[in-house]
């Protein structure tokens, strides 16, 4: 049985509005990857050293990432030698097989958030501005309120005024109470009135905003620090995640933005944003890769239900829906 047979048997059953979510979010990456894919396969009868070159060649233009690149190109290598395959046929399912067990390859946990069963679950939400980051922290608002849960967010980017107003927005739009202070107070302050504020009214989930600045990248870390001390000292083991919002569309630079939060925070998960408005969904590996941070969401359109959270086999279906039921169609003649 072929991996895209397991693959379809899998996700069979499961959500199927969340997966045609995928097929439609990734269709820019999938024109341009998977449609090159084909055009390569139908150009080469055997798989030989110059196809591998092609197809290394189509991965980067993918952003899948130089590093993660050489290891998937080896690990075909390897599998073709194995299974001794000598054509190109069936070669799109040997790729989209070993793409998920990269991702997949140190997964400690499966990319759920850490929310605490009894008592206040804090998220601290960091990133650059213009990531979607206030948009993310609306969306899981509204996500949460739908699975039952109480939610607050707390307007923690008081040097833009424009953040705060936003924010406030979002708590509009989906019902939920923002805790906010004047524009250029404390950020830990306003984490400190928050936390407070949460614990009164009994609330499941506090989401919290952070400033997005990367110029200054001390101050950067300073203010992080102190808002993580406030959190830990109010609500003792929090945050429970600080999730990094990620533009797609940026490719390698999200790779920059990544590691420079990291070094400020203990990021814990990737919200990659806008994955539908870019060709170049391979940074989803490429993240997971190099820097072995889960991708816990990701945006696959602007609708409040567009934020999903990531799964690698619907990513990988996602990228090779149309090749994925060719070949099981072919399978069942």
């Amino acid at each position: 049985m072929s991996f895209f047979r397991r693959l379809k048997e899998k996700i069979t059953g499961t959500n199927e509005a969340v997966t045609e979510k995928f097929k439609e979010g990734l269709t820019k990456t999938r024109d341009q990857f998977t449609s090159k894919v084909n055009d390569l396969v139908a150009r080469f009868r055997e798989v030989d050293e110059e196809f591998f070159e092609e197809l290394e060649d189509l991965l980067l233009q993918a952003d899948v990432g130089f590093e993660t690149v050489m290891e998937l190109i080896d690990e075909l290598k390897l599998e073709v030698q194995r299974k001794n395959i000598k054509n190109t046929e069936g070669i799109q399912s040997v790729i989209s097989q070993k793409l998920v067990e990269i991702y997949k390859a140190g997964e400690e946990s499966n990319g759920e958030l850490n929310l605490q069963e009894e008592g206040l679950s804090v998220i601290l939400m960091v990133g650059v501005n213009g990531v979607g980051k206030t948009t993310t922290i609306g969306k899981l608002a509204s996500r949460f309120k739908a699975e039952g849960k109480s939610v607050m967010l707390a307007a923690g980017d008081t040097f833009r005024a424009g953040a705060i107003d936003q924010l406030v927005v979002w708590g509009e739009r989906t019902g939920v109470e923002v805790i906010r202070q004047s524009e250029g107070s404390d950020p830990a302050a306003v984490m400190y009135d928050a936390i407070r504020a949460a614990k009164n009214r009994n609330v499941d989930i506090l989401i919290c905003d952070t400033a997005g600045r990367l110029q200054n990248k001390v101050n950067l870390m300073n203010e992080l620090e102190k808002v993580h001390r406030v959190i830990d000292r109010e609500v003792p083991g929090a945050p429970h995640e600080v999730l990094l919002a990620l533009d797609a569309t940026t490719g390698q630079n999200a790779l920059v933005q990544a590691q420079t939060f990291q070094e400020a925070t203990n990021v814990s998960g990737i919200v990659l944003t806008k994955l539908d408005g870019t060709a170049k969904g391979g940074i989803v590996l490429a993240i997971k890769n190099k820097l072995n941070i889960p991708v816990k969401f990701v945006g696959l359109g602007e609708g409040v239900d567009d934020l999903q959270p990531f799964d690698p086999e619907k990513y990988v279906y996602g990228l090779f829906a149309e090749g994925l039921e060719q070949e099981v169609e072919e399978e069942d003649k």
